[in-house]
């Protein structure tokens, strides 16, 4: 059988730890980012 921990794609702990980290650091990037400018998320990219 073939070591299921031995890889890192697909859904594996340590692939969700990764894109759970990235996450937060993408939200408290658009967080302060959106303090520092005054206007939301949508209206940065144009859709408001």
């Amino acid at each position: 059988m073939e070591n299921q921990q031995s890889t890192k794609f697909g859904f594996t702990e340590f692939a969700e730890t990764w894109n759970g980290r990235l996450a937060m650091l993408g939200f408290v990037i658009g967080l302060a980012t959106e303090l520092l400018t005054g206007h939301g998320i949508l209206s940065q990219i144009g859709l408001m």
